[in-house]
């Protein structure tokens, strides 16, 4: 047989082979896409740096601006920085859904009183809050790394933090143990990141790690509270460690509104509003503390003729909280419940103070804000 049709019979005998794949150039694909590649943490940060650059004009106002408030609470007495840090704390758990009032927060640090309907969580947050934005461990310094981020957010005497695993039946301690291993893998990688960026301003340092708590997952869904307080200590890191006395703690992030907090856009859209907020809540502190030193001098010359320390003690404790009850006065003074309220009663007289509360139990005043001649 010719070798021309011993070739066309076998291509012929190949054809009937139905069972066989096709080419596959011809193969369809039916598989569904695979998932998008994430951004390296390289990129991630070189973003940050982009919208930094964006930002530099803004960025150094918000920085002098920031100056100017870190000044001003290094001249001036500690209750400056206590005030500031309970105004922040109950902004930023009405951002947080906790609304804790000025009043329930107040009594709370200074008596730890409650009442029936607060929630016990609730009121411990916002006090945590409290305490780290007055001092405390810094979240981030030289060679931190996880025991002193976990430190900072007082994760181990957190109360009720495993409740929730006892309903289910199951081990409370082994939970713990492996919520804690995932909690210390999240949190060396979102500390690997804020190591990357070290060369950043620690102002836009500060916004990319709230942004990335979330991407680690450091806290629950919907909770930005951690982030919150961490960020507003971060952002002051500079500051911290150029000066010998006590200044600015954290940086007025909540009293500027809750734009800042929006994890909505990108890194140069986040940055903005994060500016943009901050800005506004150092104009907002720093008016606090003009309107709190003219009605402190304006008290200083009204209660001259006062004899005795309570006097003295009770216009300390009005400058420091921005309410104040006799109850609170009285421990924190040592003084008798009825010299304290007589002279409360005298300043109110005056029209130093005024009540706010209008109830019969745990009154509470504030002061009459006097405004500071230009």
């Amino acid at each position: 047989m010719p070798l021309v049709e011993v070739e066309a019979a076998e291509t012929q005998d190949d054809a009937d082979l139905w069972f066989l794949p096709g080419p596959l150039e011809e193969e369809p694909d039916f598989l569904s896409p695979g998932p998008a590649l994430e951004a390296k943490e390289s990129e991630i940060v070189d973003a940050w740096r982009a919208a930094e650059a964006g930002q530099a004009a803004q960025l150094a106002r918000v920085a002098a601006r920031m100056g100017i408030l870190d000044e001003r609470l290094r001249r001036g007495p500690a209750g400056w920085r206590q005030r500031l840090a309970l105004i922040e704390a109950s902004e930023l758990s009405w951002l947080t859904q906790d609304r804790i009032g000025l009043d329930r927060l107040s009594l709370y640090i200074a008596l730890r009183v409650s009442t029936v309907t607060d929630d016990a969580q609730a009121l411990y947050r916002i006090g945590w809050t409290v305490r780290r934005l007055v001092g405390g461990p810094a979240p981030l310094m030289l060679q931190s790394g996880v025991a002193e981020l976990e430190t900072f957010l007082d994760r181990r005497s957190q109360p009720g933090q495993w409740e929730r695993f006892e309903d289910a039946g199951a081990s409370s301690r082994v939970i713990e143990m492996a919520e804690r291993e995932t909690f210390e893998n999240r949190a060396a990688g979102w500390l690997a990141m804020m190591d990357q960026a070290e060369d950043l301003h620690p102002v836009t340092r500060a916004c990319m790690g709230f942004h990335l708590w979330h991407v680690a997952e450091l806290s629950q869904i919907d909770d930005p509270l951690e982030a919150a307080v961490t960020a507003a200590r971060i952002a002051v890191a500079d500051l911290a460690s150029a000066r010998s006395a006590p200044g600015g703690i954290f940086a007025p992030i909540a009293m500027g509104g809750g734009g800042g907090l929006r994890a909505i856009g990108e890194p140069a859209a986040r940055l903005a509003r994060w500016l943009s907020a901050m800005e506004s809540g150092v104009f907002a502190a720093l008016r606090r503390l003009e309107e709190i030193e003219a009605w402190a001098a304006n008290a200083e010359r009204q209660m001259t003729p006062l004899s005795g320390k309570t006097p003295l003690m009770l216009r300390d404790l009005f400058t420091s909280w921005p309410l104040l009850s006799v109850q609170m006065a009285e421990k924190l003074t040592g003084a008798h419940r009825a010299t304290v309220q007589r002279n409360i009663d005298w300043m109110e007289e005056k029209g130093l103070v005024r009540e706010v509360t209008g109830q019969g139990r745990y009154r509470m005043w504030r002061i009459v804000e006097t405004r500071a001649t230009e």
